[in-house]
Formats: structure tokens, C-alpha cells, sequence
């Protein structure tokens, strides 16, 4: 992502317009004080290269002014450039933006050589994500809280944010509800924070409906509020957990009043009450039971307290439907926060669009399952489908083909990369290599296969055990640049060959980077933990079965052509198989409690 203190290089622009039955006769470029023509190309579109380039920094005005024949004078036309959105793209990658029918591509990457791909006139093969981001860029909340309920730990443990930041966004105790609350360390989330409702006081309660129903009425998705959490601390017995400020709200969103933004109740804190549980329970339960069944014990009498002291009241206020999650930021509850991310989702899919339930996905980080099912969505969405018999591949280059579904897959995991290194040449070799790969060795039977993430965690922990230090480098076993990979110059023809290595690449990369979100734990990517990730990940048995079976499927198909829906099938179900789930986070993270250490104590090391 640029960085927002810094301005953007901007080293081309090209404005294809090519699907308008108009032609576009003139067009200049407008940055701040800034005015250049743009040439034409041959055929419907123009461009030009700037050197030195543009400036573009947050305070200037971005457009883009066209001239085009009307019925009987030319007209002109402004499209203007949102600097939020454009500065949601990284230095060294392109920025691109639709206006009804006409495609601009913003170059920041001074790479001249890609002009004709980026205008379409070669590739044309846009990431579905780039049209998802495009309605929404960012997954936008409201959370509502009392100072001391945890809103803060909450945000950096799901979003990945960094506490103390969202700590210095308010005045120590205050909340600014119209502030928006981005990072650097996540751009695709933006929050607005709320202090919550006090007893008799009115004033923040019109404030929160305000801004829900003026957000409410945006035309834009990327406008809108896509979700509320509303937060309280888990009360101890005997006290009040709805308050008469806290009443009304909910009031307000029984009797439609706030529309359809999703409100999930979270309950903080649950660690302190299993610790108030363990401390009062009397000893006979403690000295009669096993370590299993006392915990049992503390868990359900826990659970029994929150249904009296807040779900209980809670439903008979606002009825049985109302969403809830309890949850923990402490260690060793990580499922609490899978589950809340798990409800949010849900009720987003339900009642916005669906570009704003894979946002949801997208911006957080904590679930690599709920990844992995926006990645399916987006994928069956169109580039999945070109594997068989749909002609979108065709005519293209094979790298071409790969480095779509390449982007989309990394766009969806929204690792911390500020180096690029996911889109790097030597990773995609790392990648094409691994798919190259035709012949697997004996594995087990995949169907009596442990699931993927508790045998993933003992692979990874035993090679970082293994490793000596500064001093030991991770080898990986394809390495990057040794061999080229030839067929991938090749023009896109379907085969059982060419079906096997891009159904290969997608579960090999999707997988390898379920392992580095285990690795990485929402911090800045270095090339020692990819490395770590991609040894981990050909070292375990799960790449042979994978592709052993992507083998026997793909040698089971007789005819290519009419494989479509059998084939997005079968990519689902396999990563269903191998992805991890909610129940699983709190035991992974346990195994892994010093991995992240270790890996990010050491220097980072070349390809």
C-alpha cells in the first residue's frame, strides 16, 4: 500500500476505450497544478508516459478530463479520482479505475514494457478482486463501547492494526465516531468508534443513529457501514447489562429505525470470568474431579452466568435473534474471536452486497477458513470457470492466466507486504515450479488424511526446531530461478496436463499461504518466513496428496469441455478438506506460541 505520509509516483496513464461505441477524441491529465494531453494509440485508446513523473500527493485534485463527440457538439467529461481509493494500491503496481464503459489504468510502476497488457489490448485478464475492490475497497465498522470494555485489544487482535495505534486515534476516554480510523498495517479495513451509552445521557445516542442512517443512505457500498459491534464486559452476577441508553438503541434497530447494518453484540472479557468461576468453585469439586472434567465444570458453569447475566436479558429485551458472540482477547481463546468474525460475516452476506461479506473476510485476521471461502467465492466467480471449456483463457499466454488467478488468491489473504515479495518473480517460480511438478510419490490414503492444520503445525514446528539459527538458512527444495519453467510461455490450450498444473497451482499457492498465515501472525512479511511456509508446506505429506488427488480427477475426466461445474466442484471440496476452521485456531496457536518469535528475532535472508 502507498505509504499516506508520501506521495504516489505516477508514471503512465492509458484510458481504453474500446467497448464505448463513441470515440474519445481528446484527453488531459489533471493533478493539482499539473495539465498534460494525453496521445492516441492506435485503436480506441490513448497514452502517455511521464518522465520525470507526476507527483501525486492527498491534498491534490486527481482527474481526468475527456472530449467526445455528442450528437451535435463535442461534450467534455471529469473523472475524478478518489486519493483514499487510489492510495489503497501499492508504489510498484498499477491502479485501476472504470467509468461506465472506460478503463484507465494509473501506472506507478514505471514499467513501460506492460503498457499494452495493462490497456487490455494484450492480456485484458483484470483480477476479479480488482472489480470487488472497486465497489468496496475497505471493510467499514462502527464498534461501540465504554472506555475499559477492551474495544482496542479487540480491533488489533481481528484486524491485525496495532493497539497502540488505534489508542492514539482518540484522546485518551474519547471517541470521535466521524473519524476514520485507517492503517497502514491493514488497508482494507476502516473503523469508526463510538463511546457507549450512559444512563439518562442522549447525546451519544443521537449521535450513533445519526451516523448510521446518514451512512445508511450513501449510494456507494464502500460508503456505508457494512457492521456494528455493540460491546459490552461480561457483568458478574447480580448486575445490569443493559443500561436505559443501551435500551433505546436496540429499540431503535427492532423498529427498523437503523435500517439493515448488521449490530452483533460482543460480550469482552470471558477470560475474567472463567477466572472468577475456577476461584469459586468449592474445593470438593476441585479434589473429586479430573483436570478434564473440572474444566468442564468451569466452562459450563461460565456459560450458565453469561446466559443469566446477559444473553437471557438480552433476548427477552430484543427477542432470540439478536447476534451475539463472548468473547476473549487473551491467549488460548482465539476460537471466541474465529466465532465473532464467524457471526459479522454471516449477517453482512445476509443483508449488503456481497462484495462487503468478502471484505469482511478480507480485512480480518484471524480466520484462514473464512479466507479460503471468499477465495472459492471469487473464484467460481469467473477465472475458475476458464479451466475447461470457457474461452477466457484462451489466447493467452499461460503466465498471463497464472498471474490473474495468482493476484486474486494473494489479494484475499491481505498479508502485511509492503515489499511485494507475494507478487515477486521469484515467488511465482517458486509457485510454477511446485505445479510443474507431474509425478507424486506413495502418500497415504487422502481420505483417512489428518485434517490440514493440526499435521501442518507439527511440520512447521518440527523445522523450526531444527533450525540452528542466523547460521542456517531455509533451503527450500524448489528454489526460485534454478530451472525455467517453460510451458508457461506457451498460449493457454486445454489439456489434462494444462487442467492438472492450474488446478495444482491454485491448491499449492492457496495452501502455502494458509501455512504462512500461521507463520506470520498479522506481522510484516519477510522472504525467511515465505521460505519457512513453502518448506513446510512440500516437506509434509499434504502437497503429494494434493496433487495425487488433482491426478486421479483430472485422469478421470474424458472429456475436457464439458468439466466445468465438476471441475469448481472438486477445487472446492478439496480446499474445504485442508482449510482450518474456527475449532482449530485455539489449539494452533497454542503449538505455535513461539514460533513468530523465533522466526522474526532472526534476519531476514535473500530467495
Amino acid at each position: 500500500m502507498a505509504n499516506a505520509l508520501h506521495p504516489l509516483h505516477i508514471h503512465g496513464i492509458t484510458v481504453d476505450f474500446s467497448k464505448l461505441k463513441t470515440n474519445v477524441e481528446s484527453a488531459e491529465v489533471r493533478i493539482g497544478k499539473f495539465n498534460s494531453p494525453i496521445k492516441r494509440e492506435e485503436g480506441k485508446s490513448l497514452c502517455e508516459t511521464f518522465s520525470p513523473p507526476i507527483m501525486f500527493s492527498r491534498g491534490n485534485i486527481f482527474s481526468l478530463r475527456m472530449q467526445y463527440k455528442g450528437r451535435f457538439v463535442m461534450k467534455t467529461k471529469d473523472i475524478t479520482f478518489d486519493p483514499n481509493d487510489t492510495f489503497l494500491v501499492s508504489s510498484g503496481q498499477e491502479y485501476i479505475k472504470w467509468y461506465k464503459k472506460i478503463r484507465v489504468v494509473v501506472d506507478l510502476s514505471g514499467d513501460t514494457s506492460t503498457k499494452a497488457v495493462s490497456s487490455g489490448q494484450s492480456s485484458g485478464l483484470l483480477p476479479t478482486t480488482a472489480d470487488i475492490f472497486e465497489s468496496c475497497p475497505r471493510f467499514r465498522i462502527l464498534v461501540i463501547g465504554k472506555t475499559g470494555v477492551g474495544k482496542s485489544s479487540l480491533i488489533d487482535h481481528v484486524f491485525g492494526v496495532g493497539e497502540q495505534q488505534i489508542i492514539e486515534h482518540n484522546k485518551p476516554g474519547e471517541a470521535i465516531i466521524n473519524k476514520e480510523f485507517t492503517s497502514p498495517e491493514n488497508d482494507r479495513f476502516v473503523l469508526h468508534d463510538s463511546k457507549g451509552f450512559e444512563p439518562g445521557e442522549v447525546e451519544n445516542l443521537t449521535i450513533v443513529q445519526k451516523i448510521i442512517e446518514r451512512r445508511r443512505n450513501m449510494p456507494d457500498l464502500k460508503d456505508q457501514l457494512h457492521a456494528v459491534w455493540l460491546c459490552f464486559q461480561i457483568p458478574r452476577a447480580g448486575r445490569c447489562l443493559l443500561e436505559t441508553g443501551t435500551e433505546e438503541f436496540l429499540e431503535l434497530k427492532r423498529n427498523g429505525t437503523l435500517g439493515n447494518v448488521p449490530i452483533i453484540v460482543v460480550l469482552t472479557k470471558y477470560d475474567m470470568l472463567i477466572e472468577h468461576v475456577e476461584r469459586n468453585l468449592d474445593e470438593a469439586s476441585l479434589d473429586e474431579s479430573s483436570d478434564e472434567a473440572f474444566e468442564e465444570l468451569v466452562k459450563s458453569t461460565a456459560k450458565a452466568e453469561v446466559q443469566d447475566t446477559c444473553i437471557g436479558p438480552l433476548e427477552e429485551f430484543s427477542g432470540s435473534d439478536i447476534p451475539h458472540a463472548t468473547i476473549s482477547t487473551a491467549k488460548g481463546y482465539e476460537e471466541t474471536l474465529t466465532h465473532l468474525i464467524e457471526i459479522t460475516e454471516s449477517c453482512v452476506n445476509q443483508h449488503l452486497a456481497p462484495e462487503a461479506a468478502v471484505m469482511t473476510s478480507v480485512a480480518q485476521r484471524v480466520h484462514p477458513g473464512l479466507k479460503i471461502d471468499a477465495l472459492i467465492k471469487i473464484g467460481k466467480q469467473r477465472y475458475w470457470k476458464a479451466l475447461t471449456s470457457c474461452p477466457m483463457f484462451k489466447k493467452h499466454q499461460m503466465q498471463d492466466c497464472l498471474r490473474v488467478l495468482h493476484n486474486d488468491i494473494i489479494e484475499v489473504w491481505n498479508f502485511r507486504d509492503s515489499h511485494h515479495y507475494l507478487r515477486s518473480q521469484e515467488f511465482r517460480d517458486l509457485m510454477m515450479k511446485m505445479a510443474d511438478k507431474t509425478q507424486a510419490g506413495s502418500t497415504a490414503n487422502p481420505n483417512t488424511t489428518l485434517k490440514f492444520g493440526l499435521s501442518m503445525v507439527g511440520t512447521i514446528a518440527g523445522i523450526v526446531s531444527a533450525l540452528a539459527g542466523p547460521a542456517a538458512p531455509i533451503v527450500v527444495p524448489i528454489a526460485a530461478g534454478a530451472v525455467v519453467v517453460v510451458w508457461v510461455r506457451e498460449v493457454y490450450k486445454m489439456s489434462h496436463v494444462v487442467l492438472q498444473r492450474f488446478m495444482a497451482y491454485i491448491m499449492h499457492l492457496t495452501l502455502v499461504l494458509q501455512t504462512l498465515f500461521i507463520v506470520s501472525e498479522s506481522q510484516e512479511l519477510t522472504r525467511r518466513a515465505i521460505k519457512l511456509a513453502v518448506k513446510s508446506y512440500v516437506a509434509s505429506s499434504i502437497s503429494e496428496e494434493v496433487l495425487t488427488r488433482i491426478q486421479d480427477y483430472v485422469g478421470g475426466l474424458a472429456v475436457l469441455e464439458h468439466a466445468d461445474k465438476d471441475t469448481l466442484d472438486k477445487i472446492e471440496e478439496m480446499m474445504q478438506f485442508y482449510k482450518i476452521d474456527g475449532a482449530q485456531i485455539t489449539e494452533l496457536a497454542a503449538q505455535m506460541s513461539n514460533l513468530q518469535t523465533n522466526i522474526y528475532l532472526l534476519p531476514d535472508e535473500p530467495w
